[in-house]
């Protein structure tokens, strides 16, 4: 049997049943704006597709294997996941260059482009930017992303950690896990010299190789499997943590995230995560 979720509207069994096309479900139970049930058989996502589109609701098939009562851990991307933004790109518009950085940024995300030399190339062209740019970056420009308080309670409600891993920068993740209280962080740290950016990134890129063995690190240090842990991102640098987790999860995310995740996000906000879960 298959664990079917639905989010993002109020359906009735009946109008399920029609979308679905004669698919027999059984199981079925709703609370709120979550709605789940049991099929036989397993549809592919070119299926599940027309059915979110035709039900206007995010429809995602749990992983066969997958127990979300036992997740103990969430791993999750910073840049628009958590937050609204891509840190980089509002760096660089202080810097009067956000539009060459975008379009590298969306080419990195979209998986086309190598993301440590990607970014690499993009911070190098913040050299000479006051570091006062990043404040205001976060001051004037970073939310975070709908439901995401909603999100961060309800797992530590449940005692379920929460790791905020980026390829963007420490300036940030410092910031929000202050305020959020978050568990743990990781991210790339700008070289500053006098207060001025250098255009470098010191130490390792936090890349997608990185964030996939900090979840498995931090899977050993809790002492849980990976199976027990899940990923949400948006970019292709995300998707090698995804793969190593229990569950991954595509939020607003680039095709090939949506293609490759077990489950994605496109009609809620991230407390669609907890829906998954099973929590609230």
């Amino acid at each position: 049997m298959h664990k079917i979720i639905l989010q993002g509207a109020i359906l009735s069994e009946a109008k399920i049943s029609h979308v679905l096309s004669g698919i027999q479900i059984s199981g079925f139970s709703q609370s709120m704006d979550v709605t789940s049930f049991f099929i036989t058989e397993l549809p592919d996502k070119k299926l599940i597709q027309v059915w979110s589109d035709k039900l206007a609701c995010d429809v995602n098939v749990l992983p066969v294997d997958f127990d979300p009562a036992a997740v103990r851990l969430v791993v999750s991307d910073m840049d628009s996941t958590l937050i609204n933004i891509e840190c980089v790109d509002e760096i660089a518009d202080f810097a009067g260059v956000k539009a060459e950085v975008s379009e590298v940024t969306e080419a990195a995300m979209r998986g086309e482009l190598d993301f440590a030399e990607s970014l690499i190339a993009r911070v190098s062209l913040l050299k000479g930017l006051d570091v006062s740019a990043l404040q205001k970056v976060y001051d004037e420009r970073l939310k975070l992303n709908p439901g995401a308080e909603v999100m961060l309670a309800g797992l530590k409600a449940n005692n379920i950690k929460f790791a905020l891993v980026s390829g963007g920068f420490t300036f940030f993740t410092d910031k929000l896990k202050t305020r959020l209280g978050l568990d743990y962080t990781l991210a790339n740290t700008l070289e500053r010299k006098a207060d001025v950016l250098t255009g470098n990134v010191t130490g390792d890129i936090i890349g997608g190789e990185a964030k996939a063995a900090f979840l498995l690190n931090k899977c050993e240090e809790l002492g849980i499997s990976p199976s027990q842990a899940v990923a949400i991102g948006d970019g292709a640098n995300d998707l090698l943590m995804m793969a190593e987790a229990g569950m991954g999860v595509a939020y607003y995310a680039k095709p090939k995230v949506q293609n490759d995740a077990d489950c994605a996000l496109n009609h809620t906000g991230l407390e669609g995560l907890t829906g998954l879960l099973g929590i609230r």
